[in-house]
């Protein structure tokens, strides 16, 4: 059951700008799935689904991972549209973004796969991004400045 309704959220988001997990359970009790909160919660977690703008003020979520077809190009799109600015501290990297940008961009900075990223925490607009050295933690700016200018 869990597999047949992760594709119906797939393709519910797919063909519809879903704002909140309110949303998205309300889809799916229409298509006839019995869901909480909770379930879509979880749900939400484990298809790795991040809102993006999806302009006039509104977002919406988007399945970053697709085993079908390389994202590469999406993740720095992503990573471009949520930049805002970023700080060194250390060897933690902090990262503003665009408001309700946060999860995306730290999902995108997962998926890219930087060897000097340990892990990341978001919030709203802001992400810690755990560094294994300063001098990686120098390197991986200097990555995405290259990433965001292209």
């Amino acid at each position: 059951m869990k597999k047949v309704r992760h594709k119906k959220i797939l393709e519910i988001i797919e063909k519809q700008n879903v704002e909140t997990q309110e949303e998205l359970a309300a889809c799916l009790r229409e298509e006839g799935f019995a869901v909480t909160q909770a379930t879509v919660s979880r749900d939400i977690r484990e298809l790795k689904l991040s809102k993006v703008s999806a302009g006039g003020g509104r977002q919406k979520y988007i399945a970053l991972k697709q085993s079908d077809r390389p994202l590469g190009d999406k993740y720095v799109r992503v990573l471009r549209d949520g930049f805002h600015s970023m700080e060194m501290a250390q060897n933690i990297l902090v990262m503003k973004t665009v408001s309700g940008m946060a999860m995306a961009v730290a999902a995108a900075i997962d998926s890219l796969q930087f060897p000097e990223v340990v892990g990341c925490i978001a919030g709203d607009d802001t992400i810690m991004i755990a560094v294994r050295t300063v001098e990686d933690t120098e390197r991986l700016m200097g990555r995405i400045r290259e990433m965001i200018d292209r």
